[in-house]
């Protein structure tokens, strides 16, 4: 069995573009997907995807684990930019998907089989309506509160939320009244049985991240994601050890030595590796090893495609530190007409049983994906109000 081409199918999500990948083999009607979406390097991805696909053609695809292992080591540079990470991710959730179909088994039984009966989901505020979720202005904490009863109306029991305003290095009370009064009012419209994420999106400097944590705390987070810049270890791990509120952030970390980083300075308390983005299945396998080591728990990033999705809750089923899946469902309102999934939601909780289909257990309908080609993702910028450059 070898490996006779690799190709990516853009389709255009808004303010994303998703990347499928398929690698194709010389056994008729098998082949693999998986997913590289990168938002706002879109064309750097496919590149990318190109480049590696001619170490792999005519290789064995079920040798996933020496597969990436050319993809990461050869042709001098190793794989842990963000570009070629996620197209290395790409390839390598195809691959597994592959191996999954050759064996007739789903990909989490090819893992060790699951280790839990359902997975927990959260949804983004607006199901991740552009509108809803990144652009609701922090001062309006009325809207929060109504954004979060529909959550819990879509059968959510946990959401997360972007109230945390873009801020300098220093500022005074006003952004951090602001994030307090939204959080309290999504916690006054759903109460305490109802587990509330704020992502601070690694906007917040050390010291403004702390000011933010300490001021949520009353309100019982779930987590406080990225409440500075993942670059800044010593900052995530001082603000993890002043609170009592979990800390998450590791979306933006692309390799096992970076992770191993974070963890051992005591910088989190939850790990959300991308799969899309850390080198797929292979490398994540590995970063929740060493999370279990130091009892990290898991929350994969998930704001991304259908396959991301299906390849996450694969993940969720085989990893025994893992807690919820992030999911997005109102994007873009054609989601489900271009994949049909192997796994099942409960409308009420949002719980994913397992799938049973081999793989991934998911159909690409490339007819679908051809309506919605590559179109240049909407731009987004901060600025701040002296005209300086602030992180989105």
């Amino acid at each position: 069995m070898k490996i006779i081409k690799i190709e990516t199918h853009v389709c255009h999500a808004r303010m994303r573009n998703w990347i499928f990948v398929k690698v194709l083999t010389d056994q008729d009607g098998l082949f693999g997907w998986g997913e590289a979406t990168l938002e706002w390097h879109t064309r750097a991805v496919v590149g990318a995807v190109e480049d590696l696909s001619q170490l792999l053609i005519g290789e064995d695809p079920t040798r996933p684990e020496h597969l990436w292992q050319i993809m990461f080591r050869q042709h001098f540079w190793h794989g842990s930019g963000i570009v070629r990470a996620t197209a290395i991710a790409g390839i390598d959730i195809a691959l597994w998907d592959i191996l999954g179909k050759v064996a007739g088994l789903p990909c989490s039984k090819l893992f060790g089989g699951p280790v839990r009966d359902y997975v927990r989901t959260y949804c983004h505020l607006g199901g991740g309506r552009m509108e809803d979720f990144y652009e609701t202005a922090v001062d309006e904490a009325k809207r929060f509160g109504d954004l979060a009863c529909q959550a819990v109306a879509d059968g959510f029991t946990a959401f997360k939320s972007m109230a945390v305003p873009p801020t300098q290095p220093i500022e005074g009370l006003k952004p951090i009244r602001a994030a307090e009064a939204a959080v309290r009012a999504m916690r006054e419209a759903v109460g305490e049985s109802i587990d509330i994420m704020v992502d601070c999106h690694a906007r917040p400097s050390p010291a403004m991240g702390l000011k933010f944590a300490h001021a949520l705390e009353p309100y019982g987070l779930y987590f406080l994601e990225e409440p500075c810049w993942p670059e800044s270890v010593d900052g995530l791990a001082a603000i993890n050890a002043a609170v009592s509120t979990p800390i998450a952030t590791g979306e933006r970390v692309t390799n096992l030595a970076s992770f191993r980083d974070l963890f051992a300075a005591r910088a989190c308390e939850i790990c959300q590796l991308d799969l899309t983005h850390c080198g797929g299945f292979t490398e994540a396998r590995r970063v929740a090893a060493l999370a279990e080591a130091y009892r990290i728990a898991l929350a994969p990033h998930n704001p991304q495609g259908p396959v991301s999705t299906a390849a996450s809750l694969e993940f969720g089923f085989s990893q025994p530190s893992y807690i919820i899946c992030e999911t997005v469902h109102a994007d873009v309102p054609w989601r489900q007409d271009v994949v049909q999934e192997g796994f099942t939601v409960e409308k009420v909780g949002r719980i994913v049983r397992p799938n049973t289909k081999p793989g991934l257990g998911i159909t690409i309908n490339e007819a679908e994906v051809k309506k919605h080609p590559f179109q240049q993702e909407l731009l987004q910028r901060v600025t701040y109000k002296d005209g300086s450059v602030g992180d989105w």
